[in-house]
């Protein structure tokens, strides 16, 4: 196992869900952490607990991945205390409604696409030189059973997890002759705002994607995201997927009645 302890990750989306809980995970390993995110108030707090509980270093940026020149620039006004980065968690996406095909928004297309495909290649463009030149670092992209298997309604949102997953073999095949480690973590059910999100905040709609079973946590994601940071440098993780134990694939979920 890899010592974490002063790596330095690099984690997008982090402001909620599995980025949130991937910044505890690696904090807990005494990493130094650069969290990026839309939302700055978001991580600003998370920051300071990370400080508080675990002695953190945080350096936080407001980030939209969508932005190209903006990722950019980012990365290379890094300090330069921060710039050597161990690990990169691509972690920043979306889903946005249910639609049929032809019924489609423009807007979400163009949304999901946008964050999911062209955000992490513009963080990975940004990032990647860097661990290649210094000969070392982890690449771990989070993907979903969605980049696996089409489902009613995901459409669009699973075209852009095949992407992921088509990037995630390429980038791997790019680097096969480096020590880079390129891998991906993908979940099944996950409850955390995913669905607030992709139903435009309807709480009472996305609670019922989980309704009557146990699904997924972030934190049991990190806990994979860890695993595939962590392993000795000749070990690569390639792919893992990861479902609750009532779900079978991506339209197969056993919903067990309430108990009274």
């Amino acid at each position: 196992m890899i010592d974490l302890s002063q790596k330095t990750v690099f984690i997008t989306g982090a402001s909620s869900g599995i980025g949130l809980a991937c910044a505890y995970a690696f904090a807990r390993q005494d990493a130094r952490l650069i969290i990026a995110a839309r939302r700055k108030e978001r991580i600003e707090a998370l920051a300071q607990e990370l400080n508080r509980v675990h002695d953190t270093e945080v350096l936080t940026i407001q980030l939209d991945v969508r932005n190209q020149p903006a990722v950019e620039k980012a990365v290379k006004d890094l300090p330069p205390n921060w710039k050597d980065i161990d690990v990169l968690v691509n972690n920043a996406g979306l889903s946005r409604g249910l639609d049929k095909l032809y019924e489609g928004k423009l807007e979400d297309w163009e949304e999901m696409i946008d964050t999911n495909i062209k955000g992490l290649l513009y963080v990975s463009r940004a990032v990647i030189p860097g661990m290649v030149a210094r000969g070392r670092g982890t690449v771990i992209n989070i993907g979903s059973i969605a980049g696996h298997e089409v489902y009613p309604g995901g459409n669009v949102y699973c075209a852009t997890k095949f992407a992921v997953d088509a990037l995630t073999r390429g980038l791997r095949h790019d680097l096969v002759d480096t020590p880079i480690r390129v891998c991906t973590v993908d979940p099944g059910l996950v409850e955390t705002e995913f669905s607030v999100v992709r139903f435009r905040g309807n709480e009472q709609r996305a609670k019922t994607v989980y309704q009557n079973l146990s699904p997924l946590t972030g934190a049991d994601v990190a806990d994979a995201v860890l695993y595939c940071a962590s392993r000795p440098p000749h070990v690569q993780i390639a792919e893992m997927i990861i479902l609750p134990t009532n779900q079978a694939s991506a339209t197969l979920v056993h919903r067990a009645p309430p108990t009274k």
